[in-house]
């Protein structure tokens, strides 16, 4: 694994297994899937830090000791560069990758590198001799458990995934009710540094859609929560949207109750800001 040259500090594992309540176990497939599930059902999938103004860098040991050490999370290069070190620490072998997530029209150029992807080798089991496991807590609301490395179609409720190999790397399809139509990754190991250019125009382009409207989301081994701008919506197990909140004293409990982040003090004014301007235009094009 490339995605940094020095491993993770003891007092940074240790608070990080603290937050995903869990001791430092051997490597096993049933440790890796405990930490895999911790991490999705507690670390949040976010972009509140882009309209805030923090702009994170995607530094893996920075990433690792925010979750660590506070109740935030991020996207993509946060999550899979923190678990990568942190599984790492653990033992595992870890092996990183450039994915590009896609829509309908599937991957292209542009998306290249817009994801970081995980793979775990050596640990095989009954229904994968083979030992390679597909691990991503940085999707927001596909995976909830790790994944065999072999070819097929998976039940993560309330979602059907499906693998499948490519001539230089592996696709995931998502559930057509989810938020994306699939993922593609290469083989070749991949540095932080692959990712610093796409990192820059999603994190501050007035195109990406996380810079526009504020959003987070929590997955769980039923489904998924998500606040979106205003709105809470739930995917899966008790299906729901409800109206959109009307205070930011609603906006942050929403935030605390339904993903578990709470937003230091200096932060709530302008992230309500953000989020009521965000809605408002989204209603203005919802209603012509």
């Amino acid at each position: 694994m490339l995605l940094a040259t020095t491993p993770l500090e003891v007092a940074v594992r240790d608070a990080y297994l603290h937050r995903l309540g869990l001791d430092a176990d051997e490597p096993s497939v049933e440790a890796l899937r405990q930490v895999v599930n911790r991490h999705v059902e507690r670390v949040p999938y976010e972009t509140l830090w882009i309209r805030t103004g923090e702009l994170w860098g995607i530094d893996p040991h920075a990433s690792a000791r925010r979750i660590a050490t506070t109740t935030r999370g991020g996207y993509c290069y946060h999550h899979n560069g923190a678990l990568g070190l942190l599984l790492q620490s653990l033992g595992y072998e870890v092996h990183a990758h450039v994915g590009a997530v896609h829509g309908p029209a599937g991957p292209n150029a542009d998306e290249v590198a817009n994801h970081l992807a995980l793979t775990v080798h050596g640990l095989p089991s009954q229904a994968n001799p083979g030992g390679r496991w597909y691990v991503d807590a940085g999707l927001g609301d596909a995976l909830h458990d790790p994944l065999p490395l072999v070819a097929g179609a998976y039940r993560q409720e309330p979602f059907l995934l499906g693998l499948a190999r490519t001539d230089d790397g592996w696709h995931l399809t998502h559930d057509p009710t989810g938020g994306f139509r699939g993922m593609r990754w290469t083989d070749g190991e991949a540095r932080m540094a692959d990712f610093a250019r796409r990192h820059e125009y999603l994190s501050t382009s007035p195109d990406s859609a996380f810079v526009t409207v504020p959003m987070a989301e929590q997955r769980d081994a039923g489904g998924v929560d998500v606040v979106r701008g205003l709105v809470h919506t739930r995917i899966g197990s008790g299906a729901h949207t409800a109206g959109p909140v009307r205070t930011e004293t609603e906006y942050l409990e929403l935030l605390a109750d339904v993903v578990g982040v709470r937003v230091e003090p200096q932060l709530r004014a302008p992230l309500w800001h953000a989020a009521l301007a965000a809605h408002r235009a989204w209603a203005q094009d919802r209603d012509g």
